[in-house]
């Protein structure tokens, strides 16, 4: 049996095995009877039942992924949403004493609270589970084998400061980026303004190509932080922001390039060096840029560099293990109570966690768009307000000369 077929378990993987046909089992037409080679291909002869175990598990891994997934795209979806600048009204409402009772009934609708679902549910399921083994041992359903999860209290009373620390620091660093976030677009929001100023009081007179060059180096500086806004938040339509801001064909440069902010930049740069203006304007505005450009740096490295992995997986892994263990710790001192005290220390120590988690990446935190708007109005304003604040200086200012005499006496 042996010397009549051979079972050749080889597999080829150079160019020609690919373009001859694979048979899973039969025998070669060209060969004698005699010598029958069997090309053996373990894909071919596990395929039906891979396919099943695969799409079996497929189904489970869809199934249990179903509710995280779900609270995923909540949050996101709610992250995208347009942040408001706060009003003296919001304040005031900020600060009513009926803002507790205005958090509680809002619970359904937080995005924090509807992500921390998963891992809540995960762990008070896990204690039950714990809190049904125990019972069954201790009422006798079980085999006298089979112990009582239980385990002494005092590993997690060392161990409780170190979770305290692992969360304040991760929402302290957290909220530190948050922080330079808020500062950076303060300098960007400020630098624009100020360089759209400069350029209104340093152009008042010229030709005719001067003042079409003034405009449109005013409409770059009004889309710079939209074009910034766009690179930094996730999901952002700069063709639909920028439409109304500036020309179409700018428009259709800036969106092929790869780095927008960087090309209105360099707008604003050409268009300012076709102006008529001396050295020490130029200078003056240049800074100006310089500012704009240190923010689109501190940008970039907010949304590039996290706070460090190793520190949030430690933290999460902390927090995984803590949970795990907490039903049996807790089980000689509360029993089937450690199913509640699971679910307050999930739900608790998990938010904590999650407001870290969210305000790592500050800009969707922020009210961009707001801000962008600001700009835009009060570049239009200040353009408006030009003629009309000029002309009343110069009223006053013959009125003056006309009342006063060129020798200083004051005419009668």
């Amino acid at each position: 049996m042996y010397q009549s077929m051979n079972l050749s378990f080889s597999f080829n993987f150079n160019h020609r095995s690919f373009l001859k046909p694979r048979l899973c089992s039969g025998i070669s037409a060209t060969r004698p009877p005699k010598s029958l080679h069997f090309k053996f291909n373990p894909s071919c002869a596990s395929s039906a039942p891979k396919s099943d175990d695969s799409s079996l598990s497929d189904k489970l891994i869809s199934l249990l992924k179903a509710v995280p997934n779900w609270s995923d795209g909540i949050k996101e979806r709610r992250m995208q949403q347009k942040r408001t600048l706060y009003s003296h009204e919001n304040w005031v409402r900020h600060r009513s004493s009926l803002r507790h009772l205005r958090h509680v009934s809002s619970s359904t609708s937080s995005r924090v609270i509807l992500s921390l679902i998963p891992p809540v549910c995960f762990f008070t399921t896990v204690a039950i589970l714990i809190a049904s083994y125990n019972s069954a041992v201790g009422l006798g359903w079980l085999p006298d084998y089979f112990p009582v999860l239980r385990a002494s209290p005092l590993p997690y009373q060392l161990t409780a400061p170190a979770l305290a620390l692992l969360l304040v620091f991760r929402t302290e660093a957290s909220y530190s980026r948050f922080e330079q976030g808020r500062k950076a677009w303060a300098k960007i929001i400020n630098g624009t303004n100020d360089l759209a100023r400069l350029v209104i009081s340093s152009v008042r007179h010229g030709s005719a190509d001067e003042l079409l060059i003034k405009d449109s180096l005013l409409r770059y500086i009004a889309a710079f932080p939209v074009a910034l806004k766009c690179h930094v938040i996730y999901g952002s339509d700069i063709a639909s922001d920028l439409q109304n801001v500036i020309d179409a064909d700018d428009l259709s440069l800036i969106l092929q390039s790869k780095h927008r902010p960087r090309c209105i930049i360099q707008f604003i740069s050409q268009s300012l060096q076709l102006l008529n203006l001396d050295s020490s304007k130029i200078d003056m505005l240049e800074s100006k840029m310089m500012q704009l450009q240190e923010g689109i740096g501190v940008c970039e490295q907010l949304m590039g560099i996290p706070i460090p992995l190793s520190y949030t997986r430690l933290t999460s892994r902390f927090l995984v293990l803590w949970h795990l263990t907490l039903p049996v710790i807790l089980w000689d001192d509360c029993h089937w109570n450690v199913v509640p005290a699971t679910f307050i220390s999930a739900a608790s120590l998990f938010c904590i966690e999650e407001v870290g988690v969210l305000i790592e990446e500050p800009f969707s935190m922020l009210a961009l768009d707001e801000l962008c708007a600001m700009v835009a109005s009060n570049i239009d304003e200040a353009v408006e307000s030009e003629k009309v604040i000029s002309n009343r200086i110069i009223k006053k200012k013959r009125f003056h000369e006309i009342k006063h005499s060129s020798n200083g006496w004051h005419k009668p």
